[in-house]
């Protein structure tokens, strides 16, 4: 009868309550004798037959030997003194022909020096048998082996099957990772920014590393760490891939993938099972990082002077908190080119030594603070491995850097069929407002993007789309309804000042304020004509003196004015700034 784990259970029991050991016991064996005395082996062989078993003969260790060979019996009962080949050195060769199969030897001697018989112990043998024979101890030494003999077959056919079901889950596992690290890997962590260490415990690991370029350039990076290890941690990476991914395509902010991301964890993970995370969005061209750390160990922004930031934990894990109380804010960081942002899993602190002490801050400080010309990524894994020693990791471990880079080109992203892939809308327009409070909690950017993405050859271009839609949105928000001086961003004093501000007076009121987009596309020959007017209900802007303050520098402002005069073939303000007009052209490729 099998277990409840499938598997066959130690003494199963038959239909009548009769265990089946109790049945094997009694079923003929096969029982190979061995001894030159042919009165003895007469005597010996009578008492076994008369217990209903079968007996095979041999003269000496030879004959034993190679009966064994080619009859594999139950049990062989081995006389010690024998001619051409003795006892013991016959027990060395059978045992070594049963391999892992048990087969019970007992030696048959007259000896009686303790020494002389733990030697035939020594050689192989499980017991010993001293003559004159006694019928009763014989009947009852073979039932007993008998039984030993029948609980290692059971033992060794459980083994067997344990190993092979341990196998196909492997196996499993295997075809599992594969499916996982297409999904959970699709973005871009081979970029030349990212720099990352990762040592899973098992084939699934409970860090999940995330990367995928945005489509106005620039990338999100998400690190996390989920309670436990192997598989069950793994299954929760899946959905966060899910929406990491899919989100950053369209356009959508941190804040908003994290929101969305925490809701679909905190309904699908068991109570107990959360999600350490950091997501950081990268902003090259501006040269701003914006990060949300949501209980990770602390982040170190590591700036090309040598000085380091601490970015500690002010948030909790993913899948903790309801919707209704999570928080998404990010904070905002100015770098330069060669700073270096380092962020890591718990497993890197807690790596344990040799001497059992746990790797730990200050160790790690050290290393991010060592000016030996070394990139911050290296001076960790050099300190890390030296202080290991080669052991194996005690947790899932990850460590990864982003270097911020001169601005970088826009990175195309992969465009997924569309069920309208052969035309899709050619000819179209459409308004869209957004108005009062909801100016300070949604985007509608990637929604716009979404629309512009239904014609497969602009969709082909979503990155200059999202980052025309973006700029516009951004400058009627921030300075056309919000009023903040862009020359703020000029200095790290006004640059932390202004996003203070800017969180501020989105605090406040926006009642009787709105942000109205009309998008208009018609075919062309060769492609197709975009015209995008976007018109706030603010106090405007001079986008003139913006542009030319900025022109020819190395400035934060005006940089977002610049990049649609050129990616459009037109750009027009009017309205003292509250209304701006821009016609993209695109052309199929």
């Amino acid at each position: 009868m099998p277990s409840p784990n499938g598997l066959p259970t130690l003494l199963p029991v038959g239909p009548q309550g009769v265990s089946v050991y109790d049945k094997a016991e009694n079923d003929q064996l096969k029982i190979l004798i061995a001894d030159d005395s042919d009165s003895d082996r007469l005597i010996l062989k009578a008492m076994v037959r008369r217990q209903g078993h079968e007996v095979i003969e041999a003269r000496d260790g030879v004959e034993a030997v190679e009966h064994y060979r080619k009859h594999r019996p139950d049990l062989v009962l081995l006389d010690v003194m024998m001619p051409r080949m003795d006892g013991m050195q016959a027990a060395a060769k059978i045992k070594q022909l049963a391999g892992e199969v048990m087969v019970p030897l007992i030696f048959l001697t007259s000896l009686s020096d303790a020494d002389a018989l733990a030697r035939c112990l020594e050689a192989g043998g499980d017991d010993f048998l001293s003559k004159p024979y006694n019928r009763v101890i014989i009947e009852a030494k073979i039932k007993a082996f008998n039984r030993m003999r029948l609980m290692h077959d059971t033992l060794s056919r459980q083994r067997d099957h344990i190993q092979a079901s341990n196998q196909q889950l492997l196996q499993e596992q295997e075809v599992a990772r594969q499916v996982f690290d297409n999904v959970a890997h699709a973005g871009c962590l081979d970029a030349p920014t990212i720099r990352y260490q990762v040592s899973p415990m098992s084939i699934f690991n409970g860090d999940i590393l995330f990367a995928s370029p945005k489509p106005s350039g620039g990338m999100h990076v998400l690190v996390g760490d989920f309670t436990g290890h192997g598989l069950p941690a793994a299954i929760g990476a899946m959905p966060v891939a899910e929406v990491f991914y899919g989100m950053t395509a369209k356009g959508f902010s941190g804040s908003d993938i994290l929101r969305e991301i925490n809701h679909k964890l905190k309904r699908i993970l068991p109570t107990g099972m959360f999600c350490c995370a950091m997501l950081v969005d990268a902003d090259f061209h501006r040269r701003i990082l914006r990060v949300w750390n949501g209980g990770l160990p602390d982040a170190h922004l590591i700036r090309r002077t040598g000085e380091r930031e601490v970015i500690p934990s002010s948030h909790l894990p993913l899948g903790v908190l309801a919707a209704d109380r999570f928080n998404g804010d990010t904070l905002y960081f100015r770098t330069q080119e060669g700073d270096t942002l380092v962020m890591m899993t718990d497993g890197v602190l807690e790596a344990v030594g040799q001497d059992g002490d746990m790797f730990g801050e200050q160790r790690l400080a050290a290393a991010l603070d060592q000016a030996d010309g070394t990139a911050p990524f290296e001076r960790v894994m050099t300190r890390l491995r030296g202080f290991m020693e080669n052991q194996a990791f005690d947790d899932d471990l990850t460590l990864v850097t982003l270097d911020m880079v001169k601005e970088a080109p826009l990175v195309p992203l992969p465009t997924q069929p569309n069920r309208f892939a052969a035309t899709g809308p050619q000819d179209w327009n459409c308004h869209y407002a957004v108005q009062g409070r909801t100016l300070a909690t949604f985007n509608p950017v990637p929604l716009m993007l979404h629309i512009c993405d239904e014609l497969p050859g602009l969709r082909r271009r979503s990155g200059e789309v999202y980052t025309i839609l973006a700029e516009l949105y951004t400058n009627a928000l921030e300075h056309g309804i919000l009023g903040l001086p862009s020359e703020w961003k000029d200095s790290p004093d006004g640059f932390a000042r202004y996003y203070r501000e800017r969180e501020h007076r989105l605090a406040g009121d926006l009642e009787g304020h709105q942000i109205r987009f009309e998008l208009c596309h018609q075919k062309t020959e060769d492609g197709g004509r975009l015209l995008i007017c976007c018109e706030d209900s603010g106090g405007g802007f001079d986008h003139e003196a913006i542009s030319q303050s900025q022109m020819g520098n190395e400035g934060y402002a005006g940089r977002g004015l610049s990049l649609i005069r050129q990616l459009c073939g037109s750009v027009c303000y009017s309205e003292g700034g509250k209304r701006a007009e821009v016609v993209y052209h695109w052309r199929m490729s």
